[in-house]
């Protein structure tokens, strides 16, 4: 009995070894910076302002637009649950999307599946705010 507890106590050690490297793997990945990408940020005010309906649609129109060939990865969002001076909660939905570069981003603009949002969602919001970045 005392082997079995001696034997599962050193693989409960070579366990949590392993679990804590992953992490550090883990966390090395993450702190590598976002490199020769276009962000492009976009954030949406609803007319309706606490219609949950009219953000859900707007939420379904983005993923259609997800579509586009030329977005990398995207993100679709709404306010946080966070309060302080500098943060910015007024907005409904906020649509992220990473290109490869800035002629990525000007062919989305003019995609027949970007118009097509446009076209079917615009009834829906107020206000446009976008901000597009690429690297320092």
């Amino acid at each position: 009995m005392h082997s079995n507890r001696k034997n599962f106590l050193s693989k409960l050690s070579i366990a949590a070894f392993s679990i804590s490297g992953l992490s550090s793997f883990i966390k090395k990945q993450s702190e590598e910076p976002l490199k020769n990408i276009f962000i492009h940020h976009v954030y949406f005010w609803l007319k309706n302002v606490n219609s949950a309906a009219d953000a859900d649609k707007l939420a379904e129109g983005l993923l259609k637009l997800s579509k586009v060939k030329t977005i990398q990865r995207f993100h679709i969002g709404k306010p946080a649950d966070t309060n302080r001076d500098v943060i910015e909660r007024g907005y409904a939905i906020s649509w992220f999307v990473e290109f490869k570069n800035a002629a990525d981003q000007a062919s989305y603009q003019t995609d027949p599946i970007h118009l097509k949002f446009i076209e079917e969602c615009a009834h829906l919001w107020s206000k446009v705010i976008v901000y597009d970045s690429v690297d320092k």
